[in-house]
């Protein structure tokens, strides 16, 4: 049976202490988040923050040329929208669901209202936008130094952590969009993922086989992302487990 939705399943949510977040039960709006759904785009003015339960957001930067990466990604663990509460209402990147699902929304105002208050809600979303910051930094050293092999196994591990299963459904030239690398270069590092055992690939389907594995082989990118983000919640008492 599937896991009913609940605002809970996100980790900022979950952490908010009753009478925070209580007030903010009736705001909160469920809806679906279909592969591809594009969230905003660049120079929109955005009305809306999201939460994700189940879905993957992938934040990107796209030139001139339409070429495009992701600068990093938000599932569970987070929110989409911080332009929103930083100070500014639109943002030079676009968001586009990467893995379908669900996810909370609450319109702009309440969330700027809820963060105005000075609470726990305002440390939350502070201490994630530092988290969020360091996992753009380091995707961006990442694609500079680090080969695609690494590149793809850093994104499988924070994609993972995302997720209850250990599958992902993802095209090869989904994961190439994301990385800002030619498809054939995605084939390849898949292909030698996949003869390691690491992996297991079909057509719109990747399996993880052997996660330890993953992270033996991948840079020192993903655990520095997952460290920060572990350091900058550790004291977070949640009201209940996401």
């Amino acid at each position: 049976m599937p896991t009913p939705n609940s605002p809970n399943q996100n980790h900022l949510l979950a952490a908010l202490p009753t009478v925070e977040f209580e007030p903010l039960v009736a705001h909160l709006e469920l809806i679906q988040m279909p592969l591809g759904k594009i969230l905003y785009e660049p120079g929109g003015q955005l009305q809306h923050a999201y939460f994700p339960t189940t879905s993957i957001v992938s934040l990107h930067y796209i030139m001139e040329s339409g070429a495009s990466a992701e600068s990093a990604g938000v599932g569970n663990e987070g929110v989409v929208g911080v332009s929103l509460f930083m100070g500014g209402d639109s943002t030079s990147s676009s968001a586009v669901v990467q893995t379908a699902g669900h996810a909370y929304r609450l319109e702009r105002r309440l969330l700027k209202q809820e963060f105005d208050r000075g609470g726990l809600m305002q440390r939350l979303l502070l201490r994630y936008t530092q988290a969020l910051l360091t996992q753009m930094a380091q995707t961006a050293v990442c694609n500079r130094h680090h080969s695609v092999e690494q590149q793809l196994c850093r994104w499988l591990l924070l994609t993972l952590d995302r997720l209850p299963t250990n599958e992902l459904v993802m095209t090869q030239e989904l994961v190439s969009g994301m990385l800002g690398v030619r498809r054939e270069g995605i084939t390849a590092a898949a292909g030698n993922l996949q003869r390691a055992g690491f992996i297991n690939y079909r057509r719109g389907h990747i399996a993880v086989l052997d996660r330890t594995g993953l992270e033996t082989h991948a840079c020192e990118c993903y655990s520095v992302v997952k460290k920060e983000m572990s350091r900058l919640l550790s004291d977070v008492q949640y009201r209940q487990s996401p």
